[in-house]
């Protein structure tokens, strides 16, 4: 009797949906020629021993359940450590060092006397030593595999069974009960689930290592980020020393974190001052510079907002910006056009937000407009005062949160001067703006009027 046909199935590459005949368009998450063919997996018959159940407000699950790892900067953006059980995705550009922070946090990890297992699919074991002699990170805790199997991952947890398990990268990691090759929407799913099922069930943390796509989403298909706990992205230019750990998402704390690090010859080191870090090469008495105190989880940062306004030559003036929402550029500009009266059609406009951080919060507003102002004017801003606060379409200044934050890193830092919001201002706190001169504005009117003289 001849072996029974193979059922196929189209997968979509973006978000795993399944369809048994092939489509131009995904119907789950509308992208186009994102199907792939791949062997089905046949379908388990039920009847299993079903899990366990146990009440709410039962033991466990309280202090203990988090690995601090030491890395002050790490252990921010997981939300005070590694939870337990739980399954983190760090995603990053190549040679933007995830790797060297892996080892460094094996490191860190080593020196509480815990078995830890590095699993590597795509360096040998002598190259992972020549990369940790470089780090000079040596411990008698940490093992190494390479190995790209995730049943042979698996079977090497159970004999060694370390209290953490790394795995680099989840592209590379193939499961043997598929037939599809490495890093394909099938491989990375099951591998993943495998790997999931692993933490839930021996109660060990486990970090992925995943590539990322021309357009800096971590390859595979949407439901990876999904199916695990944490999702981390690695951030900076490989050309720049600095390097933002920011979080995507995170079940057991904020997902508005950030770890700042420094990339040396000795592998990653902390910031623990990034507002110093970001305005150290600030220029003095130029204008189109500004300082905003930015919020980026229970972090504040000062960063420098730069614009610059010059006539145009072009049909079309341009409209550029790095680091701040290009679409909010447009709304503030219109804002200025209609509220204040001012001609920007003709005139090109790029926005820049200093050190490589990305801001996506409305306190960002002001300091773009008053950025805007200052180099269209010609007219430079008191090097001591710092700007926050949302602009509306009517020209009007609006409250932001987490305002007395802000004023104690401003007056940390030696800022003299703090233009914010006067329903921002009325909401403080008495003596909370002790040491720094609060000025209250209420419209973008205000704002021209305080800085440059009408």
């Amino acid at each position: 009797m001849a072996p029974a046909k193979p059922q196929l199935v189209f997968l979509c590459a973006s978000c795993g949906h399944e369809s048994r005949k092939w489509l131009g368009r995904c119907p789950q998450c509308g992208e186009w020629d994102s199907l792939r063919e791949q062997q089905a997996k046949p379908k388990l018959r039920g009847g299993g021993a079903a899990a366990a159940i146990f009440p709410l407000n039962g033991e466990g699950g309280e202090e203990e359940s988090r690995l601090v790892t030491g890395i002050s900067e790490l252990d921010r953006t997981l939300g005070g450590g590694i939870v337990l059980g739980s399954v983190t995705l760090i995603g990053g550009d190549p040679g933007i060092g995830k790797s060297t922070l892996i080892l460094q946090l094996l490191a860190a990890l080593a020196q509480q006397d815990r078995k830890l297992l590095y699993a590597s699919g795509e360096e040998s074991v002598r190259q992972i030593r020549m990369r940790a002699e470089r780090l000079t990170v040596r411990s008698d805790s940490i093992f190494l595999a390479a190995e790209n199997s995730v049943q042979a991952i698996i079977r090497q947890v159970e004999e060694l069974r370390p209290a953490f398990l790394a795995v680099d990268s989840i592209q590379t990691v193939y499961s043997e009960e598929v037939s599809s090759a490495p890093g394909s929407v099938t491989q990375v799913r099951e591998c993943t689930s495998l790997l999931v099922n692993l933490a839930k069930r021996t109660d060990m943390p486990v970090i992925l290592i995943g590539h990322v796509t021309k357009d800096g989403s971590i390859a595979g298909p949407r439901v990876l980020e999904h199916m695990v706990d944490t999702v981390l992205y690695f951030e900076g230019d490989s050309s720049q020393v600095f390097r933002l750990l920011r979080t995507v998402k995170n079940r057991f704390g904020s997902t508005n974190e950030i770890g700042v690090f420094e990339m040396k010859e000795s592998g990653l080191a902390e910031v623990d001052n990034p507002s110093a870090l970001f305005l150290a090469e600030r220029p003095v008495n130029v204008p189109g510079s500004v300082v905003i105190p930015s919020v980026e989880g229970t972090r504040p940062i000062l960063v420098e907002v730069q614009a610059l306004v010059s006539p145009s030559s072009l049909g079309t003036a341009r409209r550029t910006a790095i680091g701040a929402d290009p679409q909010r550029l447009a709304l503030l500009t219109a804002v200025l056009e209609k509220k204040i009266g001012l001609s920007l059609f003709n005139h090109d406009i790029f926005l820049n937000i200093a050190g490589g951080i990305r801001i996506d919060e409305p306190a960002l507003d002001l300091a773009v407009i008053v950025a805007l102002l200052s180099s269209l004017y010609e007219k430079v801003v008191d090097p001591a005062t710092v700007v926050c606060g949302e602009v509306g379409l009517a020209g009007e200044i609006r409250a932001v949160s987490q305002m007395e934050m802000r004023l104690r890193e401003a007056r940390r830092l030696g800022f003299k001067t703090f233009l914010m919001p006067e329903s921002s201002r009325r909401q403080l706190e008495a003596g909370s703006a002790e040491g720094i001169v609060v000025h209250p504005v209420r419209t973008v009117h205000e704002v021209v009027e305080r800085l440059f003289g009408g």
